[in-house]
């Protein structure tokens, strides 16, 4: 994988379809993990605990995982009903042990028409495990892949690693199999081309700086702290798409975003999202398949 430096003032402007400003991206991530690993090194769980004290892998730790769980069991469900009830349907991203675990939340999901975008095997496992073993890691991609395709019916367009933890190599396997998009570089407010040895992929910039995990859980910012934080974003971008296109994408976690106090937050940037006639609620595969075809029109000579 390569990418060229671009600054964004040197490139052509980026006119969205029909004239939008910005291309908003609600992402709500269907994640499950382990509950214990083999291992006595303490167990990153893919996203920041809510009890500091992380044990060893093969000791449960049932107040994180329990905390996440709960996004699970009901978190997410109130999340998909809060969306409903504004008439967004959001993106959704799937481990694949989401669908073999924890169905109810992948056909929620599905019964909605929401894109689902794959997004490893198991939270807890980090492609970068295997940054020195680009078999191991075709063979997890693989495998997730393949679980996608039977989950979902159909193959897997996208791709979002664990925690963003990609290695050199993994935009150049999901290329090989396909896909057109890849959410994990964080260094951008535009769709730009990857190269690959398969040919080029999308980069569609997912966020750790807009999302609920820092915003919420490492921040600590309350409700309305998180609501008036999104809403500056947006309005910044939304002035700045007048001269070229943005995205944005905003990260949700069901077990941060799915309690019941925080649904205020999401309903009113919703609502305050809708009100602006220039906002494109989209989804990272219509982005990407539209920047295949027009990104000769932005940044000339790139992938």
């Amino acid at each position: 994988m390569q990418y060229e430096y671009s600054a964004i003032v040197d490139r052509r402007p980026l006119r969205w379809p029909g004239g939008k400003r910005v291309a908003l991206i609600m992402t709500i991530n269907l994640e499950t993990w382990d509950l214990v690993k083999d291992t006595d090194r303490p167990y990153y769980a893919g996203g920041p605990p809510i009890l500091p004290d992380v044990l060893p892998g093969n000791t449960p730790d049932f107040p994180n995982y329990t905390w996440r769980e709960y996004g699970q069991r009901v978190g997410v469900f109130r999340m998909f009903e809060t969306f409903d009830a504004a008439g967004v349907r959001p993106s959704c991203t799937i481990n694949a042990v989401t669908a073999l675990r924890r169905r109810p939340m992948v056909d929620a999901a599905l019964s909605r028409g929401c894109e689902i975008v794959a997004h490893n095997y198991e939270q807890g496992e980090l492609l970068t495990d295997f940054a020195k073993d680009p078999a191991k890691e075709r063979d997890v991609i693989r495998r997730t892949l393949e679980v996608y395709e039977q989950a979902v019916g159909r193959k897997a367009k996208g791709w979002l690693s664990s925690s963003l933890r990609g290695t050199l190599q993994t935009a150049d396997i999901l290329a090989e199999h396909g896909l057109i998009f890849y959410c994990d570089l964080m260094n951008d407010d535009q769709p730009y081309l990857l190269s690959t040895p398969s040919g080029p992929i999308v980069s569609t910039p997912y966020s750790n700086e807009i999302n609920d995990f820092t915003i919420l859980t490492r921040r600590n910012h309350t409700t309305s702290e998180f609501r008036d934080i999104l809403m500056e974003e947006l309005e910044v971008l939304y002035a700045e798409g007048e001269r070229t296109g943005r995205i944005m994408n905003v990260g949700l976690h069901p077990h941060v975003s799915g309690r019941a106090y925080r649904q205020r937050a999401l309903r009113e940037f919703v609502a305050y999202a809708k009100s602006l006639p220039d906002v494109w609620f989209t989804t990272r595969e219509e982005i990407a398949t539209w920047y295949l075809a027009n990104h000769r029109q932005h940044i000339p000579g790139q992938g």
